[in-house]
Formats: C-alpha cells, structure tokens, sequence
C-alpha cells in the first residue's frame, strides 16, 4: 500500500498545510446516518484519519470515535491534540485492509481521497469486506475522493496546499512531475510530491513519492458488488442533501455513500 512517507510521518507539517473547517461535512454524515437508519449515531471510525479532524467534532457530540491511520506519528500527534481538547478518542496505528474493532460502529468514513493508496483491485476487495465486517447492520461507510473530472491518471492537474501558524508556513505542492509516470493496466501512476517549510528563518524542502490508483464511478459500484456485504445508497458531488455526482460545477467531489444490509 503506497504512503508518502516525507509527508504523513511530519504530522505538524502536515497539520499547518491540511487543516480545514469539516464542521458541514460532520453534519452531512450524521444527517444521512439518520436519515437510513432512523437514530441518531452513537459511534464512528475514521479511517486514514490523519489529526482526526472529524472525530474532534464528533467526540465532542458524545459520539464513540475512533481514529485508525497507517502512520503512527498520526496518530500520537491526534492523541495529543484530542487530549489538548478535552475530547475522548481511540487511536489505532494499523492497515486500513485488515483490522478488527472490539465492537462493530454505526459508520465508517475515509476521506481526502486516502482510498486511493489501495492499488489492486484485491486491496480495494479487502478493504471493503473488513469495513463491511466491522459496521453493525444498517451501518454506512462514506468515502471521498477528487471528483475524476478534476484529476486522472492522463489529466492529474496541478495541487498544493499550505498554510501558516506561529511563523511556520509549509506548502506541498502535489505531483511535481504532472503525475505522468501511468501504468494504464493497473490505473495506476507514480506521483511526486514537495513540501517545503519555512521555520526559524530556515527553508527546508522535503522530496516524496508514491503510487495512486485512480478508480471509476462505475468501476467502485462492480468491486463494491464484489467484495460483498455493502451496498451503495448514492454517489454525491459535494456534502450537500440532494447534490448527486455530476458534471456541474456544483459537484466538486465523488463521495460514496454505503450501506451494510440489516438482515433483521
């Protein structure tokens, strides 16, 4: 599974360039967990999480929220922050396509486009099952990613993202080499990244790389139906009731809305 070691592994960088206001998309999922199951949601699991940035909100509602992200140095650096906060959350340092909760949650959620580390359709199979194994009946899993208008293995564009605090300034300029090495069988491309801090007076540039697996609306619908387990309820173009993926400025994202069937 691809990881951008220089990035994720500095998690206060990460944080200054990354850090965003999720307050509406913390509402949406608990407005559409409502919605299908008819309760209000008593526990989510973020996986990919990063700083937790969803689970802050959600621990504060007095909602079970568990963070789980390959990279360790995350999840100790959410820990700190949530601790700093006053808020209660889990953290779990493991592999988003094998890991076992000690009890199955309402909903799942993985976002900025983390689902895209997954580079086979096996990995893709595995992972839905395990996030199906770990949903209680009736349970959601909502997936973001870029809109495939705005990024393909043959079109990536052109991304980065920075921000500043307390005189640092950090920018990560995403595939600084226009993400042009593609496998077209595997869908997947090489992407290189930069992240250059400013701290102290002193400039430092960090140099990365991974791989990522671009994957097709339609695509996603075949090997959820494969994996088994889940069903998809929509495929959204933003974090907006009633805003279906499209080809209208409206519909910024592909977001994927998921259902484990309640047999009862």
């Amino acid at each position: 599974m691809a990881e951008f070691n220089e990035v994720y592994r500095r998690a206060s960088y990460y944080d200054i360039a990354f850090s965003r206001d999720v307050r509406r998309e913390v509402e949406f999922i608990l407005n559409e967990f409502q919605r299908l199951a008819g309760r209000p949601l008593t526990s989510i699991l973020e996986l990919a999480c990063g700083p937790g940035y969803h689970l802050r909100l959600t621990a504060k509602k007095g909602i079970r929220s568990i963070g789980l992200d390959l990279r360790p140095e995350m999840t100790e650096f959410g820990r700190r922050h949530a601790e700093a906060e006053g808020v209660d959350i889990e953290w779990i340092a493991a592999d988003m396509r094998h890991f076992t909760l000690d009890k199955p949650v309402d909903a799942v959620i993985t976002m900025y486009d983390s689902v895209d580390c997954l580079l086979t359709i096996d990995d893709l199979v595995d992972h839905f099952r395990t996030v199906a194994r770990n949903l209680v009946p009736g349970g959601i899993y909502l997936f973001e990613m870029t809109h495939p208008r705005d990024c393909s293995p043959w079109d990536y564009g052109t991304f980065f993202y920075e921000g500043e605090r307390n005189g640092t300034k950090v920018r990560i300029d995403w595939a600084v080499n226009g993400g042009a090495r593609v496998d077209p069988l595997a869908q997947v491309s090489e992407v290189q990244t930069r992240m250059t801090v400013t701290e102290n007076g002193r400039t430092e540039v960090f140099d990365d790389a991974a791989k990522e697996r671009f994957t097709m609306p339609q695509e996603f619908v075949s090997i959820i139906r494969l994996a088994g387990g889940l069903e998809v309820v929509d495929c959204y173009g933003d974090f907006k009731a009633g805003q279906r993926l499209d080809n209208s400025p409206a519909s910024r994202r592909m977001i994927f809305l998921l259902r484990k069937p309640d047999r009862s």
